[in-house]
């Protein structure tokens, strides 16, 4: 600099000042360029504010429970329901109305990638809170570094729970199963919702016989029709072949299709009493999941499966995701239509199952 004054003494250079005018200016004008942003007048240490309190939008549609505010300090823990990598999940009773909630706590070390999960979790569960098919929500909050869901609780646990119980699960069952879960879906799926994780775990059922969608940590909101969603999370072992491959399927991806992949693994699974994929006794690794769905033929039920039941998961496991039907369709098919003036006790299957 001293060179450079000796060379250019009368050499000025402005010094740019906040002209706040400008900025408000040129915000209220479209297309306008905003000014470049200055560093902060303080020096002081800027302090990170709490992230805000996110409530759902309220319920739209035949939802049977109808939300209001849960506030955290009304809530008293009762025992543990479960527990991930990621968090824990609570069982909590309401102080003053004595109703049981599940309280969802993400831990407050967690990575990135995971604060990405977490706020997409937190958008699809105040978009999808329109179906009593789908788990509701009750609120979303941030207090000491945890993210806090309060969700219904199912008071039946999952349809894994249910599989540890029996060695298989009758037609009639998973009929029924199939109808609800396909009801949910099919509402997702019009709202551009992708589950991509459907799977027992994720699939919850209360003693009011209702089955219902949950754990969107994995989900995309598709911004249109033609958007993809090529990322890849989600339970490998449940993953369709154009998920574990997509160059084989042309780079293209469905993941509404996919989905109805996962769901008809997941029916057979429990009509035959294991993974289907795999043979008995065959380790779940990656490159055996990946052989056995990409390179193997699908998977169909055993001979003493009835023709419906049979062509129901045909359908669904087809490799060629253009083929695959959609939740709309499949509500449609044979399999469900001839159990529609039946009364399917769900009950009597939840018998005896305890969480």
């Amino acid at each position: 600099m001293a060179f450079a004054n000796d060379k250019r003494p009368r050499l000025k250079l402005p010094i740019p000042s906040r002209d706040l005018s400008l900025f408000t200016r040129n915000f209220c004008t479209r297309g306008a360029p905003l000014p470049l942003p200055l560093p902060p007048l303080s020096t002081e240490r800027q302090i990170p504010q709490p992230l805000p309190l996110l409530l759902p939008d309220p319920p739209q549609g035949p939802a049977e429970n109808t939300t209001s505010d849960v506030l955290l300090e009304d809530l008293e823990r009762v025992g543990i329901l479960g527990s991930g990598s990621s968090g824990k999940v609570y069982k909590v009773r309401h102080r003053r109305s004595g109703k049981i909630y599940a309280l969802k706590c993400i831990q407050e070390k967690h990575e990135p990638s995971l604060g990405k999960q977490i706020m997409k979790e937190m958008q699809i569960l105040r978009g999808a809170s329109g179906s009593r098919f789908v788990v509701q929500c009750y609120g979303i909050y941030e207090r000491g570094g945890e993210i806090l869901f309060v969700l219904e609780y199912m008071d039946a646990g999952t349809l894994a729970d249910v599989r540890k119980k029996y060695e298989r699960i009758s037609e009639e069952y998973l009929a029924e199963i199939s109808r609800q879960v396909l009801t949910g879906l099919n509402y997702l799926h019009k709202k551009k919702i992708v589950h991509r994780d459907i799977k027992p775990s994720n699939l919850l059922l209360n003693r009011k016989q209702e089955v219902k969608i949950a754990d969107f940590g994995v989900s995309t909101v598709l911004a249109n029709t033609m958007a993809q969603c090529n990322s890849f999370v989600g339970t490998c072992a449940y993953m369709s072949p154009e998920r574990f491959n997509p160059d084989g399927n042309g780079g293209n991806y469905d993941g509404y299709s996919a989905d109805i992949w996962s769901l008809g693994l997941t029916l057979l699974e429990c009509f035959i009493g294991r993974f289907p994929c795999l043979k008995e006794g065959e380790k779940p690794d990656w490159p055996t999941l990946m052989c056995a769905i990409c390179l193997g033929d699908p998977p169909s039920p055993p001979a003493d499966a009835t023709p419906y039941f049979r062509s129901f998961i045909k359908v669904c496991l087809q490799k060629d995701p253009l083929r695959r039907p959609t939740a709309e369709q499949l509500l449609r098919h044979p399999f469900l239509i001839q159990y529609e003036n039946q009364d399917c006790k769900l009950a009597r299957l939840l018998e005896g199952v305890r969480i």
